[in-house]
């Protein structure tokens, strides 16, 4: 399905688990499927306002998500409620599973994009002026490089790879064409 299509997106849930447990979960539009890469689209999910001093993050804002199948992050566009692009939150995540969802009553009812994060997060600012690896001392702390050596330096080569893409002159734009 394509983003102009004229037929309403379908409806999923976008599940966020951390250290095995779910950290949140919200509805989405599914925007493309393309086999490999995953496009979402969600109204902020949280609370009330969230500030982190170098971005607030407030009811009326919108993200369209990607998420990968093969890669090991998800890239965040966030957008205001006027519109204008505050910039692109990454989290770096095991590579993201879209199942169908069953209901206690064991009936379809959609589908849900399950995303275990890594603790890891990029932050880009709309001008491209601010990029910033976050969250690196949780990442120490959570002891994956002992528990899943293999998922640990995926998860640096990823943020790695996030910084690179960042810091380019044309930030995500060709990732996320």
């Amino acid at each position: 399905m394509s983003a102009n299509s004229a037929e309403v997106p379908p409806r999923l849930e976008v599940v966020l688990v951390k250290a095995g447990r779910t950290k949140i979960r919200y509805p989405a539009e599914l925007l493309r499927d393309d086999g490999e890469r995953i496009v979402v689209r969600a109204s902020w999910a949280g609370s009330g306002v969230r500030d982190f001093g170098f971005v607030r993050f407030e009811p009326g804002d919108v993200f369209t998500e990607y998420y990968w199948r093969g890669r090991w992050y998800a890239v965040k566009e966030v957008r205001a409620a006027d519109g204008s692009v505050k910039g692109w939150y990454c989290d770096v995540t095991r590579p993201a599973v879209l199942a169908p969802f069953r209901s206690n009553a064991d009936t379809a009812a959609g589908a849900k994009l399950v995303v275990e994060d890594l603790d890891l997060d990029l932050w880009r600012s709309a001008d491209g002026r601010e990029v910033r690896r976050l969250d690196e001392d949780e990442f120490a702390a959570s002891g994956l490089a002992g528990t899943d050596p293999r998922a640990a330096a995926a998860a640096v080569a990823a943020l790695d790879e996030l910084e690179s893409l960042a810091l380019r002159p044309g930030g995500f734009a060709e990732l996320l064409a």
